[in-house]
């Protein structure tokens, strides 16, 4: 008898999959001086280190804007650079540092026009 794949399967080694993604992204950006994105203060200058999941460009008030969601296995912050459709060096896949002070915007935490430093 043959064993049988059923949504519910599918569904467990996604969520499987996912959590050891964040397993690996909390191991590789858990480092002394930043503070987890999932721990992180609002209204508060901080400093996280993640990977870039999204990149997006969005307009802003007629004004373009550079969207980043930065992802570090604990939480999800919006990286919003406004003014620029796009910045050498940040794309999906790499792992930067930002500093900046986190902010609610449409029920997201969002930073705006973080300095950042690209890592290797």
């Amino acid at each position: 008898m043959g064993m049988r794949s059923t949504a519910s399967d599918a569904l467990r080694r996604w969520a499987d999959s996912s959590d050891q993604e964040a397993r690996d992204l909390r191991k590789e950006h858990g480092v002394a001086g930043a503070t987890p994105i999932g721990q992180a203060p609002d209204r508060e200058t901080v400093k996280l280190r993640g990977t870039v999941r999204t990149l997006t460009l969005m307009p802003r008030g007629g004004v373009p804007s550079l969207e980043a969601e930065l992802d570090d296995g604990t939480g999800v912050v919006v990286l919003v650079w406004l003014g620029r459709r796009r910045i050498a060096g940040i794309q999906v896949g790499r792992a930067m540092s930002v500093q900046g002070r986190i902010g609610l915007h449409d029920h997201r935490r969002v930073l705006y026009n973080p300095r950042y430093e690209l890592m290797p």
